[in-house]
């Protein structure tokens, strides 16, 4: 969904807490003087993601190296009632890193060892740093495969906190069905296993058992195709396009191509070409990863920003239509990609920041977006997250009851309010 981090924030606020000096040094005896930084280029780095929201930088960056260090460094943010933020790979889309209320950012990258890989459970114990390439490259020799894609790069643990979907998500299901444990440091430093320590029992094997053989039907509208062609050197007609992989033995797949081109055809769809050849899927797959340079490169030295929206799969032709009726009479740039599967899909908005009227067309066409969905049966994300963009949305969408209940969650979990503060409740 988004490239890794790099682009330069907007604006910087400046941090509204000033950490006393004494909590520096306790942070530094519990990760060492290396892993402890209050600079300023630092904090800036760690106080934005790839969303369209301010840079908000925490007062200082640790990086815990074990979860008893990150135990030990929120019991003492607890102590001294000082807001705490994690951090993974900043490739988030909806400004979850950004520290509004200052404090402390725990960024998780040198915790990344895989451990406990049991082949015949199809388990694997990560820390929360892993990437998804880095787990995918660590099984390799195994045989098996993490298919959770949502195209960053993004760690486990932003994935978990977003319930990451992706490409795979219709066989495979979304992060949420493939997460089986977490452990989880609280407020006070406090240890909590969701599912029981060391406990990795499935509720089901429905996925497994799946005999669904449809893979990745991913989505790509007119002005995606066109970007891609010009990218990633396609030369696919520019009109709305449907990627799909179809798995099994060769009779298998052959009996699949002519019922799915039946289907389609029957619906008003043409213009068939099936990859059969590895290094062609390949480089379809790799041409679908690298929209998002796409559609950067539709207007250079421009800035990206990806909203999504989840719909019920019926629901989803009558959305994609009217957003790109409402991009078009906004003015705007924004190829449509999407996890089509789950009706879960992205517009990839690309725009001038210092543009303040187009800025506030981007936002204006978000919010209307999100609304969409809602009255669709939707929601308003359906990977991203809520973060800083879309609270009135969430109020919108599980009301004043939800909200509250949520409160109440929090409240009991986190009393002090410190575990990244001023972002969804």
């Amino acid at each position: 969904s988004a490239p890794a981090l790099g682009s330069a924030p907007w604006h910087l606020e400046q941090p509204k807490l000033w950490l006393p000096a004494s909590l520096i040094v306790a942070l530094q005896a519990v990760a060492g003087v290396p892993n402890v930084s209050c600079s300023g280029a630092v904090r800036e780095q760690h106080g934005c993601d790839e969303s369209m929201h301010r840079c908000a930088p925490p007062d200082v960056v640790v990086w815990p190296q074990d979860v008893h260090q990150v135990q030990e460094l929120a019991a003492l943010c607890y102590r001294h009632d000082v807001p705490m933020v994690p951090f993974g790979t900043g490739t988030g889309l909806e400004g979850g890193v950004s520290a509004v209320q200052g404090g402390v950012c725990f960024d998780l990258s040198r915790m990344d060892r895989i451990s406990e890989l049991r082949v015949e459970d199809f388990t694997v114990a990560v820390e929360p740093g892993v990437t998804r390439k880095a787990l995918n490259s660590y099984l390799h020799s195994s045989g098996l495969w993490f298919p959770i894609d949502p195209g960053a790069d993004a760690s486990l643990c932003g994935m978990a906190a977003t319930r990451a979907s992706g490409t795979n998500a219709v066989r495979y299901g979304t992060m949420k069905s493939n997460v089986l444990n977490l452990r989880v440091v609280l407020p006070d430093g406090r240890l909590l296993h969701t599912a029981g320590e060391g406990r990795k029992a499935r509720e089901g094997g429905t996925v497994l058992r799946s005999s669904r053989r449809l893979l990745c039907p991913e989505f790509l509208d007119d002005v995606m195709v066109d970007a891609c062609n010009r990218h990633s050197g396609l030369k696919l007609p520019v009109a709305p396009t449907l990627f799909m992989e179809l798995h099994g033995s060769q009779h298998s797949v052959a009996e699949q191509v002519q019922q799915t081109e039946e289907l389609v055809q029957q619906h008003g769809g043409s213009r068939f070409a099936w990859a059969q050849e590895v290094e062609e899927r390949q480089r379809l797959w790799a041409a679908r990863h690298d929209a998002w340079y796409a559609a950067l490169a539709l207007r250079p030295g421009c800035k990206g920003y990806s909203t999504d929206v989840c719909v019920p799969i019926s629901r989803l032709p009558d959305i994609v239509v009217e957003a790109k009726r409402d991009l078009q009479e906004a003015g705007l740039t924004g190829p449509l990609v999407g996890h089509v599967g789950d009706g879960n899909f992205h517009c990839l908005l690309i725009f001038d920041p210092e543009d303040l009227d187009e800025t506030q067309r981007i936002k204006d066409f978000t919010q209307r977006l999100g609304r969409r969905a809602l009255a669709l049966d939707g929601t308003c994300t359906g990977e991203h997250g809520i973060g800083l963009g879309k609270r009135e949305l969430l109020r919108e969408e599980v009301g004043e009851q939800g909200l509250a209940t949520m409160r109440q969650i929090k409240a009991t979990l986190d009393p002090k309010n410190l575990m990244n503060p001023g972002k969804v409740l």
